[in-house]
């Protein structure tokens, strides 16, 4: 589990890609510090293993559903990523509840200055904005962001100094691709509210009762919800 807050900017040294898996090495240093072969360290938002180590860098295996479904398809040697180890047990959640799992990618549209922040547009697939909400939280390459607006096309996020400072968001360029993962929660919920209830115990289906019924007003009534 991840927060979204970057720990450092590392370098790609290699890409190694046979198809679409394959390994990527990783120039980096603070994230080194107490890190183990096999811990999970987040590149760009994607929660990757650490295969091996070594004194300024690390390697990790990358699958295929993995290029599919972030940039890591564009990525080139001497790109700088975003980097976060895992949370660890005793530590503060300075972001949101980041899992490391892209659900896809968006499309820099426009940047606009105001003020001292900057208001970063990004274009995504209906299936991915369906779960960003306005004030709510998501994470792009791996940086924890409030939404600041969202419409059926796009949403927008508003990056302060030090953000902008820690990250590369503000040297993007319109039309260069970002990971995505939305909110967690929001997921389960989705998947609830739209899923069938198994017939157990007291919520066993009626007799002719269709069974692909998903949670409605009527049915929290009828269960005392």
């Amino acid at each position: 589990m991840f927060t979204g807050i970057v720990e450092e900017v590392g370098h790609i040294r290699r890409m190694a890609l046979s198809g679409n898996s394959g390994q990527i090495s990783i120039r980096a240093r603070k994230v080194l510090e107490g890190t183990k072969t096999g811990d999970s360290i987040a590149v760009n938002g994607i929660c990757l293993t650490v295969v091996s180590l070594e004194k300024d860098g690390f390697t990790a295996d990358v699958m295929a559903e993995t290029v599919r479904r972030s940039s890591l398809r564009e990525c080139r040697s001497g790109d700088p990523v975003h980097l976060e180890r895992a949370m660890a047990a005793d530590g503060r959640f300075g972001g949101h509840i980041v899992s490391g799992h892209i659900d896809g990618t968006g499309i820099i549209t426009s940047a606009r200055r105001e003020e001292n922040a900057v208001w970063i547009t990004i274009g995504a697939s209906p299936e991915i904005l369906t779960l960003i909400v306005e004030k709510g939280s998501v994470c792009v390459d791996g940086i924890s962001l409030t939404v600041a607006a969202v419409t059926q096309k796009d949403f927008q996020v508003s990056i302060i100094p030090h953000t902008g400072a820690e990250t590369t968001l503000l040297r993007k360029k319109t039309g260069d691709l970002v990971n995505l993962e939305t909110d967690l929660i929001g997921k389960y919920v989705q998947k609830l509210l739209g899923r069938t209830l198994p017939p157990a115990g007291s919520m066993q289906s009626k007799e002719n009762e269709p069974s692909s019924l998903g949670i409605t007003l009527e049915f929290l009534e009828e269960y005392g919800i």
